[in-house]
């Protein structure tokens, strides 16, 4: 099997400069353990994008009905809205189920309806640990069945798919293997960007990044906590790696980080959908830190990499 684009094992790579200049921000900054603040604290943490937002069609705040009240969505329409096909991502964002808003993913979400030629619609799924497991995938669920049912009133004639990053990419992997079990709504595409796929914190890539790298390990077992409520971790709802079969899954791409605590993870998902006959695109990037995708202002490596993800819907939807 062919390495992943981009990716190094065993070579000593270095960080790239701008993950360097991050990881001293983070630590002048001098935050102390996340478990140790309160959840207004932890959640004011990941702040909405401040610089200029990539420019787009649409923009539209709506809702739709989930299992426990309105959900808020929030869909944006490419700028060039006379591109065909048409595409439709239904997105969840990361923040281990605790922390983010669809107002923190607001400019990756701008970024991703450009370079894919897609319907994006963000997802405000209800965090933990007010609604823990498995709250958010099911109003991730309801949402992805609402926007399917829109999918002809936006113009949508292409692919339809889940994506989301970290904790997102674990509630689109999750959602995706319910709708492939339940056999609907149909999804033609899955989109991880470092996703969060086990419970498992034992990895290479936690002992190699477990401190120091931004995302700890002392962090995850945190969101973990807040997540499960003491319910199974290991169940293939909340570990998707730990799935029986990924058999049926739909064309995959899983984006990962060199230098991220969820690298491993994110890794053993895509080679396990590769064993299943799933076909993956995949990469492990160089250089770059977990989250690095809602940093376009620092990484050229943003628009590159969400370029590559719409050439590969584009060749998808051939």
């Amino acid at each position: 099997m062919q390495r992943p684009r981009g990716y190094r094992e065993r070579l000593n790579v270095p960080l790239h400069p701008e993950s360097r200049r991050l990881l001293e921000e983070l630590q002048a900054l001098a935050r102390p353990s996340i478990s140790a603040v309160t959840l207004e604290e932890a959640r004011g943490w990941l702040m909405p994008w401040a610089g200029p937002l990539e420019e787009v069609g649409r923009v539209l705040d709506e809702q739709c009905t989930g299992p426990a009240g309105p959900i808020s969505i929030r869909r944006y329409h490419p700028l060039d809205d006379s591109t065909q096909p048409r595409h439709l991502l239904v997105f969840f964002h990361g923040g281990g189920w605790v922390i983010g808003s669809i107002e923190t993913h607001d400019d990756l979400c701008r970024r991703i309806a450009n370079a894919c030629a897609a319907v994006v619609v963000s997802v405000d799924y209800r965090l933990a640990p007010e609604a823990p497991y498995p709250a958010a995938v099911d109003d991730c669920l309801a949402a992805l069945e609402w926007a399917v049912g829109c999918r002809e009133d936006w113009g949508v004639t292409g692919i339809t798919g889940v994506a989301g990053d970290s904790a997102g990419g674990n509630l689109a992997a999750v959602v995706a293997q319910r709708a492939c079990d339940r056999g609907t709504p149909a999804l033609d595409y899955q989109l991880l960007l470092y996703p969060v796929t086990d419970c498992d914190l034992d990895s290479g890539s936690y002992d190699a990044f477990s401190e120091g790298y931004g995302l700890t390990r002392e962090a995850m077992g945190w969101f973990w906590q807040q997540y499960l409520d003491g319910q199974d971790g290991t169940q293939p709802g909340a570990s998707p790696l730990r799935a029986e079969s990924l058999a049926g899954l739909p064309p995959t791409c899983v984006v990962t980080a060199e230098f991220d605590t969820l690298r491993d993870e994110g890794n053993a998902y895509a080679r396990r959908l590769e064993a299943a006959g799933v076909s993956v695109n995949w990469e492990c990037v160089p250089g770059l830190l977990h989250g690095f995708l809602l940093h376009g202002d620092r990484f050229d490596e943003v628009d590159e990499v969400l370029t590559r993800i719409g050439q590969h819907l584009h060749r998808l939807s051939g």
